[in-house]
């Protein structure tokens, strides 16, 4: 699939040097074809890091992808040059007039403080409400999935009794749903979070369908409002080293972690990680651009503001 980015986007040589097809600007001009618009909100701390996950994730569809960074304004990222941020990524101010077949909400180290205490909690609020008639489905990572079902249905998170960190067992509970069209009746997601959900919460919840689960873990993958908007409570696009990275730095920080549980080999840290996870997340991506963007959003992307999420008005 091509993805459209910024001609000299430092992720473009990486997908590149890995046999993905992007393309840059220049040439998507040329073509007389309407890409996907897809804008993504990135809340976490390595963004370019994290840019690269996730347009490798999207590779995997013929769909031509026009891709737009976006970055929070009311809170200064520290672990990202100003000099990136200022060149590759957009303020919502400026993108808010205009409109998206589909955004993703990345996840952020925030999730043991209330959500009212995030610093960008009020344009993150904001944003969310935006999407409802500037975006045709929204796609939401852990604590930016935590953050939409809080704020679209009121369900609050759970701290848990630890730190979540590792590749556990997930299961399908419902094969024909079109999210999860071609993926394993068992497969496997890093997960690194403090919170959970409240799970009676969600299962009482009619506008919400849990499509996948993990005994370790809790509810996956959540569809709401019939996929204008998709939770995903763990991080399928993590690189295979990135839990590794996690835990040395929590090490470094005398944090005591425990080892990521089911990630080792033997459990053992100084052994290579093996990577379980890339096809079923290859099919997560794929089916959300495919069945709820592609296949329903308005060609004309103006009649976005006559849509609410439970049809036409």
């Amino acid at each position: 699939m091509p993805i459209k980015v910024q001609n000299d986007l430092p992720a473009k040589a990486i997908l590149e040097n890995e046999n993905i097809f992007v393309m840059d600007e220049h040439r998507a001009m040329t073509q007389d074809i309407r890409p996907l618009y897809i804008v993504i909100l990135n809340l976490m701390p390595t963004k370019e890091e994290t840019e690269l996950q996730l347009l490798r994730a999207l590779s995997n569809t013929p769909l031509q992808i026009d891709v737009t960074l976006m970055c929070v304004e009311s809170y200064v990222s520290k672990n990202t040059p100003a000099s990136h941020l200022n060149k590759y990524y957009k303020r919502f101010r400026e993108i808010c007039g205009r409109r998206f077949d589909g955004m993703i909400i990345t996840g952020a180290p925030v999730e043991q403080m209330p959500f009212e205490e995030v610093s960008y909690w009020n344009e993150l609020t904001e944003i969310m409400e935006w999407s409802r008639t500037n975006v045709f489905s929204t796609f939401h990572i852990c604590w930016g999935a935590q953050a939409g079902l809080y704020y679209h249905y009121g369900i609050k998170k759970v701290m848990l009794e630890k730190k979540l960190s590792g590749v556990y067992r997930h299961e399908l509970l419902h094969r024909k749903v079109l999210l999860a069209r071609g993926m394993d009746d068992v497969f496997y997601v890093p997960q690194s979070r403090y919170t959970g959900l409240d799970e009676a919460a969600v299962a009482a919840e009619p506008r919400l369908q849990v499509v996948a689960e993990s005994q370790e873990a809790g509810s996956y993958m959540i569809i709401g409002d019939g996929g204008r908007r998709i939770f995903i409570t763990g991080h399928s696009e993590y690189d295979r080293m990135t839990l590794d990275q996690e835990y040395r730095r929590d090490v470094g920080r005398d944090l005591d972690p425990d080892v990521p549980d089911n990630y080792y080999p033997e459990n053992d840290p100084e052994k290579r990680p093996q990577l379980t996870w890339r096809a079923n997340s290859n099919c997560v991506y794929s089916n959300w651009l495919n069945y709820y963007v592609y296949q329903t959003t308005p060609y004309d992307l103006e009649k976005l503001r006559y849509l609410r999420e439970g049809g036409e008005r």
